[in-house]
């Protein structure tokens, strides 16, 4: 029988697969999100006149299309649903077909993305074509990332951390395409075109990567046998040992209920809700210069999320049985309030405490290492509390859990930002 310590990931092909993975899970994402001045022109709205005659009429109302809100909405949506739904699905459909088949039909609605960049539309059914591929895009992506944290969680700890840090990296990414289309110097509609088609080679990419996967040693190991991993340090000459072995091997062939992993990992879950719910609460920043919000806003935050997570390679502080863990993560809900007394414009209750740019930059800079480092985290030791077999459900049930943070800090973004 192999051991571990016998099996090597050679040329460290698995861990370059997962990083590829984890970025290819939240590049659409990030691509629909940063793009929303691209999204915005297109959708300027139509004016409705005064009488019959538009060339003699007076304009009085343009209608209104709430891109953002509707875009969030309709991303949270689905995305809470289906990760729902996979933590029953995985049992009935097999992993590969939900990997590979979400990765494919992502990267059709992104082909369908870029070819509409050059298809003249009225706004209204932009709008409405555009919704739909949002909603389809997030529950394929859903799906998707529920299915490989629970692969991931199969595989020893520093490649959960690699397929984190590798979706820190999708928000810098994306980041770095909107500047590079912002300061290009060409037309608007080549820029974009140019820009969406960059994701669909990543999603490319992905599908390639996940193809290759079964095919290496190292993976084949881990992923096929997962349930016996537990059990090689038992392994031993002694007889008494080996019959242990045996016993605790045909013990753990059972997966355990959706509710036993749920108690086993629900300190992990409320960590990674708290954190993302606290994420979406301070992410609408107000009105900014046409630089700004790109630099200080999506491409600092992205660049520091992907530190923090990247950090946890190293530093693992506190660990998975620490009741400090929790309470960190509670603790970032000052960052609430701090942000809301930036200079957020426009407002209507509260003072600005901290007019300078630079205050709201540094409380960014702080809010995205520590969000990265507990999000990466609360996914990597959520697998490591529950038994081999049951990592998959562990997986998939915190992908919910994350996408219920998500949807949470959506809501509780619109009465926070009325405060404001």
């Amino acid at each position: 029988m192999d051991r571990p310590d016998r099996v090597k990931d050679r040329g460290c092909l698995v861990a370059i697969i997962f990083f590829i993975l984890g970025l290819g899970t939240l590049l659409p994402w990030n691509f629909f999100m940063t793009a929303s001045l691209y999204f915005n022109d297109r959708l300027k709205g139509e004016e409705s006149w005064n009488d019959s005659d538009p060339g003699n009429g007076t304009a009085v109302n343009r209608t209104e299309y709430y891109f953002n809100n509707w875009m969030t909405l309709l991303s949270q949506l689905p995305l809470l649903l289906f990760t729902f739904l996979n933590s029953f699905l995985y049992q009935l459909i097999s992993e590969r077909l939900r990997i590979a088949g979400s990765l494919l039909f992502i990267l059709f609605f992104f082909i369908l993305t870029a070819v509409l960049v050059k298809v003249p539309m009225e706004p209204g059914v932009f709008f409405s074509v555009t919704m739909a591929t949002i909603w389809f895009i997030n529950s394929f992506g859903a799906v998707l990332q529920g299915s490989l944290f629970g692969l991931v969680g199969l595989l020893p700890q520093k490649y959960s951390t690699l397929f984190m840090s590798g979706q820190g990296l999708a928000g810098t990414f994306a980041a770095l395409a909107m500047l590079l289309a912002l300061s290009s110097g060409t037309d608007s509609e080549t820029a974009a075109l140019g820009y969406f088609i960059t994701p669909c080679v990543g999603t490319l990419v992905s599908v390639a990567s996940y193809l290759l996967l079964p095919q290496l040693e190292f993976a084949q190991f881990y992923l096929n046998k997962s349930n016996q991993k537990i059990n090689y340090e038992l392994e031993s000459n002694d007889t008494l040992l080996n019959k242990e072995s045996a016993a605790l091997q045909e013990d753990r062939k059972q997966k355990s209920s959706l509710w036993d992993v749920l108690k086993q990992i629900r300190v992990m879950a409320f960590c990674i809700t708290f954190v993302f719910t606290v994420l979406l609460e301070v992410g609408d920043t107000g009105g900014w210069e046409r630089y700004f919000t790109p630099v200080c806003c999506f491409l600092a935050f992205n660049v520091m999320d992907w530190a923090g997570r990247t950090v946890t390679s190293f530093v693992r502080w506190p660990r998975k049985e620490s009741p400090l863990f929790p309470v960190l993560v509670c603790c970032r809900v000052v960052f609430i309030p701090l942000l809301m007394l930036c200079n957020v414009q426009e407002r209507s209750y509260l003072p600005v405490l901290f007019s300078h740019d630079s205050i709201f930059a540094l409380l960014m800079l702080l809010f995205s290492l520590s969000s990265g480092y507990c999000v990466c985290l609360s996914m990597s030791y959520a697998p490591q509390l529950v038994k081999p077999q049951d990592a998959e459900t562990a997986g998939a049930l915190m992908t919910f859990f994350l996408a219920l943070g998500l949807s949470l800090g959506a809501a509780l973004s619109f009465p926070l930002r009325a405060l404001v």
